[in-house]
């Protein structure tokens, strides 16, 4: 199983990528939310130039561009670093939450992963009634086609359809079986000996994907948040918010930190659900991972100390000494 990284791109995006590269993780993913984060493919050409080998990817949601801006994305990422992207596809929850947005149907997305393909090859597609193609000069994109795999995020039957049917791999929060390409993605921490997932530190690292528990829940399934601990009162902090602007706070700080209003009602029993524990029993994590059908760990480290969260999951994925 490869182990690679992701993160929100922002202003630490280029060293949180090249420490990355320097403690052997094999490719480091950013993600697309515009309402939270810099823009991804600013940011990951950013990356691209100032790391030497570590692959890339991006994680589009179809519905924040054009089909035709993302494929040139996609060129110009790939005549910066020729070889190094992978783009991954989804339905989009953050990034259409902060919109006030259910995420897309996922034949939205698969007609969108179809259309970006086509273009990559250098076919002309019709596009709300309209011919387009990349019709860059020479010189100003590679050739086409362009082969860059794209990976579909998904979990449940319908998104694992279209990754079998349109994509070159999935991505998920739980081992999927059947794909050559299988991404597992979790956020976690390494505990050192003595210490559990109630430490302060181990709250900082985890703070933010403890906090994910709730905004998913609230966003799929409302009330169903209640069920999980301080849910009650985490959800009455949110709808005491005006409904016009409500989504608009409910992911603050998403991915990066707690906010103030619901760091009081998040339970730190739920970063049992995180890749946390010490070395061993990581490396028995992985190990299961793997076994259920993992070819890679994305980890997303969080938390104020991203750099050390990274080099202490790569000790003890074996990535370094």
């Amino acid at each position: 199983m490869e182990f690679t990284c992701s993160f929100p791109p922002g202003p630490d995006s280029v060293a949180w990528a090249r420490r990355a590269e320097e403690l052997r993780y094999r490719r480091v993913y950013l993600h697309d939310s515009p309402a939270l984060y810099w823009d991804v493919w600013i940011t990951l050409a950013r990356v691209a130039d100032r790391t030497e080998h570590i692959g890339l990817g991006a994680l589009v949601i179809p519905h924040l561009r054009h089909v035709l801006a993302t494929a040139s994305a996609i060129a110009t990422i790939e005549d910066i670093a020729p070889g190094r992207l992978a783009v991954v596809v989804g339905t989009g929850f953050t990034a259409r939450a902060m919109l006030g947005k259910r995420p897309l149907p996922w034949s939205r997305v698969d007609q969108y992963i179809r259309a970006l393909r086509a273009l990559l090859r250098g076919d002309a597609i019709e596009v709300d009634g309209r011919m387009v193609a990349m019709r860059h000069p020479q010189g100003w994109a590679p050739a086409r086609p362009i082969d860059v795999p794209v990976i579909v995020a998904a979990n449940g039957p319908k998104g694992l359809e279209v990754a079998r049917e349109s994509g070159d791999g999935v991505y998920a929060f739980t081992p999927i079986d059947g794909f050559a390409w299988s991404i597992v993605g979790s956020a976690g921490t390494v505990l050192a000996p003595g210490e559990d997932l109630t430490s302060p530190r181990a709250f900082d690292a985890l703070g933010p994907a403890i906090a994910l528990n709730y905004h998913y829940t609230y966003l799929a399934a409302g009330e169903a948040v209640d069920a999980l601990p301080g849910g009650a009162e985490w959800r009455a902090s949110v709808e005491a918010i005006d409904p016009d602007v409500r989504h608009l706070h409910v992911h603050d700080g998403h991915g990066v930190a707690p906010n103030a209003r619901e760091l009081p009602f998040l339970d730190p029993s739920l970063a049992q659900f995180s890749m946390s524990g010490t070395e061993a029993e990581l490396r028995e994590k992985f190990a299961g991972a793997e076994a259920a059908g993992a070819t890679e760990f994305a980890y997303a480290p969080m938390g104020s100390d991203v750099p050390g969260e990274l080099a202490a999951m790569a000790r003890a994925a074996g990535l370094t000494d």
